[in-house]
């Protein structure tokens, strides 16, 4: 479990191929190192991994094919900068939102920040709501327009600042992970409506 609040922004330094389907990120961070072990929980780009190597100021995850299918992982090159965020620790303050790191979606950025404007895949938009969380690149973020397919979201200067949404262009793909209490809510939903629970 996240918040959505970045703690430091990291450099992919190497990506390699691991059997067939999988992907092992290098990632530069001093900060998240220092207080990280193999088999801790770090979000990249809002992507819940494994740390499975730690050495100096790197560590290294793997990326499954279900994930590369799923996120904006595989379109990362290296010196490419990542949002990163250590698991939250029970006491910890919850700054942002609930955040599992289990992307939802990729979207298209239509118009970079600060007037940040995505486009999302239509399965996504009913769970969407205004004024709503939703996280982008593992960013906690407030939802501030919906039209059809289209959120808009207001980036402050700090957000900026201290993310990799700064880098967004026109085009650009996003993850996407839609507030924890909509999906269930949805799932829910569905389940009556199939009659699967009684009403």
């Amino acid at each position: 479990m996240f918040t959505g609040l970045i703690e430091a922004m990291g450099v992919v330094a190497q990506i390699a191929t691991v059997g067939d389907s999988q992907l092992k990120l290098t990632i530069e961070s001093d900060l998240i190192v220092e207080d990280t072990r193999i088999g801790d929980s770090v979000a990249v780009n809002g992507c819940c991994l494994t740390v499975v190597e730690i050495d100096n100021h790197v560590f290294s995850v793997e990326v499954v094919n279900e994930t590369i299918l799923r996120t904006n992982l595989s379109l990362l090159q290296p010196e490419d900068k990542v949002n990163l965020e250590r698991s939250l620790r029970v006491g910890d303050r919850l700054g942002g939102h609930f955040v599992q790191g289990h992307i939802d979606g990729m979207g298209e950025v239509l118009q970079p920040p600060p007037n940040l404007v995505i486009r999302l895949q239509p399965n996504l938009v009913p769970l969407v709501a205004l004024k709503g969380s939703i996280a982008i690149n593992g960013v906690s973020l407030t939802v501030a327009g919906i039209d059809q397919d289209d959120v808009s979201i207001a980036i402050i200067p700090h957000t900026l600042a201290n993310t990799n949404l700064s880098a967004l262009e026109r085009t650009s793909t996003v993850n996407v992970e839609v507030d924890i209490i909509a999906r269930y809510i949805d799932s829910l939903l569905n389940k009556e409506r199939a009659g699967e629970i009684a009403t």
